[in-house]
């Protein structure tokens, strides 16, 4: 089998469409890196879907943490604490435990044992709490100088964050909500490492990583092929996070533009 007929039968296998079976034996290198960049796919909708909503609700969040009314401030607190304070692993333990309790009550649960919705959930909670933390430092970090201008041109309310807070708290939160997408993508891996399953081997990136390590007993092969996928889709990240930044601070004098520095999480 030539490569491109690999790339035909299992390019878009993680998804159901193509040769339903795994290669059984003689596995080559254009079939491992196939199926690991197949499961890519499923790495990247986790992703990107869970770091566009967990966006609103991590600004809900900053906004709940510094809010005067004291029901919102404690249960944005308690939030952010619980999934912050707990191994993400865990939640995906839990997370698809309750659901399958869930599935005998009532079958409008039944699509929430999959991994395509409840482990997207469960990015989606898990990166808000963290975004949210990251949003709070940077609106209690907007100069004051910046609402007393907006005041002293009659904004007000939605308005003044609208056009003044949320912008600025945007610019200055932004390289450390670059290091949460990109460890937010990473943890993508462990959505079939944990509790949710693979239904008929449709696995993420590490699904088929490991399941051609397991089969050759040689590790050294794919891993590689699996940190080279990431590395790209990091470096993806980097160019569109880092595109944004600069449309942020694009008022600023070039001097006192922030730079991205990124900083990987090596313990969460």
């Amino acid at each position: 089998m030539s490569c491109w007929e690999t790339l035909a039968d299992y390019g878009l296998r993680s998804l159901g469409i193509g040769e339903r079976l795994l290669p059984r034996q003689d596995f080559t290198l254009c079939q491992q890196v196939v199926l690991i960049g197949s499961g890519m796919i499923w790495n990247i909708y986790f992703g990107v879907l869970s770091l566009l909503s967990g966006f609103f609700l991590a600004t809900a969040l900053a906004l709940g943490k510094a809010s005067k009314v004291t029901v919102l401030r404690k249960a944005a607190e308690w939030f952010i604490f619980l999934f912050r304070g707990s191994p993400l692993f865990i939640q995906f333990f839990f997370a698809y435990f309750l659901f399958l309790s869930l599935k005998s009550v009532s079958p409008v649960f039944d699509a929430f044992s999959s991994a395509w919705l409840g482990a997207l959930i469960v990015l989606f909670f898990n990166t808000a709490a963290y975004s949210g933390e990251i949003f709070y430092g940077a609106l209690l970090s907007v100069p004051r100088g910046d609402v007393e201008a907006a005041d002293a041109y009659g904004f007000a309310g939605w308005p003044r964050f609208r056009r003044v807070i949320w912008p600025t708290m945007l610019r200055l939160a932004w390289p450390a909500y670059t290091n949460e997408a990109i460890f937010l993508f990473h943890a993508t891996t462990l959505v079939f490492f944990s509790g949710f399953p693979a239904w008929q081997q449709r696995g993420d990136a590490l699904y088929y990583a490991n399941y051609f390590a397991d089969k050759t007993f040689n590790p050294f092969i794919p891993y590689p092929i699996l940190a080279c996928f990431f590395i790209l889709l990091t470096l993806g990240i980097i160019g569109v996070f880092g595109a944004i930044n600069r449309a942020l601070n694009r008022h600023l004098p070039q001097e006192r533009r922030a730079r991205l520095r990124i900083r990987p999480n090596l313990v969460r």
